[in-house]
């Protein structure tokens, strides 16, 4: 790649074979930490197995490392706008290690929490490091290339389901941790030697036609937090995550209240049981769906997408309120559900860049991704109100209302409200290069 810099300190262009080096480098750093989140439940039973303790003391370690891996990005995608990826992304892939190594050497709760906050920095520095590039280098695809990204995360993990239940079941759960957690953390700090950002110059201009609004105008995370319209996404986001992630949480307990938990379901010639083929399709399509709609995105529109696609969430969550007890069509709807909320991880970093520009766009999409810890608590709640119902008919029905006030939001709402905000940042505003000076 040719650095040198032109007359006007900008840098030529990079071929696009760099530019999607550079997404493949952020995608193994995400699939390194994936494990971090969805591999925590292999742990569970032997943690609990091997001391005794109260399954949902040992799950606020879980809590925490959400809420250290949410709401701490805006401050490591600060360091990243500010010195480049590399060093964040060496840092975080460090705190990975280390949090799982405490975990391996762990005797105490207190312990555990603990290893799991270290944990949970370092892969909200790691995830927002690496979405936050992958905007920078793709203002041409955007939704796409935060798509991509944010899928090495859904989907990292299974490749290393059976080799983790195997090291847990062979060596012990403390193993697993130790070697996974070291093993990880180097191939994260070896990715991310290569990892820069763009300089001004380097990647196309955004893409503006009548579907897809972007602006020229770069809006410090200062000046993000004072537009009304960024706590709309925020809330959007809330509203839509909260119901997929209560799913998530919840699936096992909801299907075993159904009493269908452990009867076999056979679709497309395989034969599971309806929790595992319902886990199995979750992974699977948590994964997909995050492209998927961020190409979506990219030709017909951010709102128009989220409109489609958190329509098909409330749908479904409504349908799995109505017909979740049938085994096939719980696995079905569970499918439905999760691919129809996957997509808010590339969905909302595209539409938050979209709007407030590419030089802070680690800052500001981390900013936004906090929704998701905030998500998190409400959970919690969901298994209050079935405890006093019941049944799970309330949350399914508070879920869905969410995910259709969501839609119709975008749609209605956000639409027209992002597009005047841009026009205006146009006239108002001089112009300023899209693109980002570290190199670090």
């Amino acid at each position: 790649m040719d650095t040198s810099l032109s007359a006007e300190g900008s840098a030529p262009r990079v071929s696009d074979a760099y530019r999607w080096m550079q997404l493949a480098l952020g995608v193994l750093c995400m699939v390194m930490i994936a494990n971090l989140q969805y591999g925590w439940t292999f742990f569970v039973p032997d943690i609990q197995k091997t001391f005794g303790w109260d399954r949902a003391a040992i799950q606020w370690a879980f809590t925490l490392f959400v809420l250290f891996e949410t709401w701490l990005v805006p401050i490591e995608g600060w360091f990243v706008d500010k010195y480049g990826p590399r060093s964040v992304v060496v840092f975080g892939g460090l705190l990975c290690g280390i949090g799982w190594v405490i975990n391996g050497y762990a005797a105490s709760l207190n312990q555990f929490y603990l290893g799991q906050i270290v944990a949970g920095i370092g892969a909200g520095a790691v995830y927002g490091t690496c979405v936050g590039n992958a905007l920078k280098w793709f203002p041409d695809k955007r939704g796409l290339a935060a798509g991509i990204t944010a899928a090495g995360f859904g989907a990292g993990a299974a490749l290393t389901v059976a080799p983790i239940q195997s090291m847990i079941a062979n060596s012990g759960f403390q193993s697993a941790f130790i070697n996974f957690g070291i093993g990880q953390a180097v191939v994260i700090m070896i990715g991310a030697l290569f990892l820069v950002a763009p300089r001004a110059g380097q990647t196309p201009a955004p893409v503006v036609n009548a579907a897809l609004t972007q602006t020229r105008r770069n809006y410090s995370p200062g000046q993000v937090l004072k537009q009304p319209i960024f706590w709309l996404m925020y809330l959007m986001f809330v509203a839509v995550g909260a119901g997929g992630l209560m799913v998530t949480a919840n699936l096992k307990p909801i299907a075993a209240d159904l009493h269908i938990d452990k009867i076999d379901v056979t679709l497309a010639g395989l034969t599971m049981t309806t929790v595992t083929f319902a886990a199995t399709i979750d992974r699977i399509l948590n994964g997909l769906t995050r492209p998927f709609f961020g190409w979506i995105s990219d030709k017909i529109g951010r709102e128009n997408t989220m409109f489609i696609a958190f329509g098909f969430e409330g749908i479904g969550i409504y349908l799995l309120y109505l017909y979740g007890h049938d085994p096939v069509m719980f696995v079905v709807l569970t499918g439905l559900v999760f691919f129809a909320w996957g997509e808010i991880y590339s969905l909302f970093p595209a539409t938050c860049t979209d709007t407030f520009g590419s030089k802070f766009a680690a800052t500001n999409a981390g900013m936004l991704y906090t929704a998701k810890g905030t998500a998190a608590l409400l959970v919690p709640f969901a298994n209050y109100l079935q405890q006093a119902q019941g049944v799970w008919d309330g949350v399914f029905l508070i879920a869905a209302g969410a995910n259709i006030a969501a839609s119709l939001l975008a749609i209605f709402v956000l639409k027209p409200w992002r597009r005047n905000v841009v026009a205006k940042a146009q006239l108002n505003e001089p112009t300023t290069p899209v693109g980002h000076v570290a190199t670090v």
